[in-house]
């Protein structure tokens, strides 16, 4: 608790933390270098895994299968996760974790190959790879703070995020091009490796152990007793936490909804097919990108700053949302496809950054859980939600109503921004 009262962030502080140096850092270098080659191997597996079920059945719904199964444990499990989490080592558990999914990917070809693989075994290593996922990713947002000081949370988180839409914009090409050329199976093989690469790097990675949490001694809280804590941290302690989940939930639920229905939008909205939709998404990548590069260089400032800054770009996005339906045209769609992808980029990376700071570090793995819980029960909301709108009202009401939850969330955020003082993290600190 020491370590958190000494870390306040200071203006001082806010002023020197630009973040592109972090990368030359040994530990979040690693760390980060790691996580690029996973998450390039994430982007294989996803369309190799749907590619290799489509192939193996010709079932559009089997392969749909594949999407819940890799969706349902974060909804389900993530409350218990984050309790156990809290009380292991970060670094460990990463790299287990790499090791196990280094094996579930080897053995879906090996299997294959040996004719052993079938379809409800691959629907269980599937389901398996998924809790993995699961455990990993709170795991890697709560390591995050032990690495980095609290004045460059933002610009950390901006990179990581940075990270993933590389492996975005390459994974996917990859794996069509490693497809094409040498197969499937081999595909999931170097899959494989990248998890195996991840691990390596993790290995010489200093990530120093969280402060315990109050109470801890001879005789450990029960597991329902951690999980109360987080949630009423969450829900109850901290004003500004319980505002975090909803604005995150609301954009989630307006931004996968608005993802889910790119291929309709660009059918029926635009006019255009399967190639000019696959610009877009790489347009789409490309503007997070920037944005996320933006973010790790630019100077941090505070809870009521950044607040804004979120407020800003959700209802910038909402309005370019609106643009794609009034002017309906593909090559004034491109402009608005770059101002989306680099207006939803900062969101995530900023409102880690408070999680981050705010959280005391016994609690991070429960509060990130609790996140998560919420953030994929909205996505699956906003894809099911907005689905049906798209054919039952059609598309100008759709992209109009995902437009209007941009908007509104940006409005409270911007309301709140303006009731919190540069101190707020200091104060919460203490707390």
């Amino acid at each position: 608790m020491a370590d958190e009262l000494s870390s306040r962030v200071t203006s001082e502080d806010v002023s020197k933390c630009r973040g592109w140096h972090l990368l030359a850092s040994r530990d979040f270098g690693l760390l980060w270098s790691g996580q690029l080659v996973s998450q390039i191997g994430d982007g294989l597996n996803r369309v190799a895994l749907l590619w290799f079920v489509y192939a193996l059945t010709g079932s559009a719904l089997k392969m749909a299968v594949i999407g819940l199964l890799q969706t349902l444990p974060a909804v389900l499990l993530s409350p218990v996760i984050g309790v156990y989490l809290d009380r292991m080592q970060k670094k460990w558990v990463m790299i287990w974790i790499d090791l196990v999914r280094t094996v579930l990917i080897f053995l879906i070809p090996v299997l294959h190959s040996i004719g052993a693989l079938t379809l409800e075994r691959l629907y269980v290593m599937v389901l398996l790879i998924a809790i993995a996922s699961t455990i990993f990713g709170p795991a890697l947002s709560s390591a995050v703070p032990l690495i980095v000081s609290r004045p460059r949370l933002t610009a950390a988180n901006a990179l990581m995020q940075g990270g993933v839409n590389i492996a975005v914009l390459i994974g996917p090409a990859m794996s069509g091009l490693g497809i094409a050329t040498i197969g499937v199976e081999n595909v999931l093989f170097i899959n494989a490796a990248g998890y195996l690469i991840s691990a390596l790097c993790l290995l010489p990675i200093r990530i120093q152990q969280a402060a315990p949490g109050p109470g801890v001694g001879s005789c450990p809280p029960s597991v329902l007793s951690d999980m109360l804590a987080g949630f009423r941290f969450v829900f109850l302690q901290e004003r500004t936490v319980p505002f975090l989940l909803i604005t995150v939930a609301s954009f989630n639920l307006a931004w996968n909804g608005f993802l889910f229905l790119l291929p309709a939008v660009a059918q029926h909205v635009l006019d255009v097919g399967p190639l000019e939709l696959g610009m877009l998404w790489s347009l789409l990548g490309g503007g997070m990108l920037a944005t996320s590069a933006w973010l790790a260089w630019v100077e941090q400032g505070d809870m009521g700053c950044r607040m804004r800054m979120i407020a800003g770009s959700m209802a910038v996005s909402g309005l370019a949302i609106w643009g794609l339906k009034l002017f309906g045209s593909a090559s004034l769609a491109i402009p608005l496809i770059i101002i989306i992808g680099g207006c939803i980029a900062p969101v995530t990376p900023i409102v880690w950054a408070l999680l981050q700071e705010m959280t005391p570090q016994h609690m991070l793995a429960r509060v990130f859980t609790t996140f998560s819980t919420g953030v994929m029960s909205a996505a699956m909301a906003g894809m099911v939600g907005f689905g049906w709108a798209m054919d039952q009202l059609g598309s100008g009401i759709t992209l109009l109503g995902i437009g209007v939850t941009f908007l509104a969330t940006a409005l409270a955020a911007a309301h709140f921004s303006r009731r919190l003082k540069p101190v707020a993290v200091v104060i919460s600190q203490a707390a």
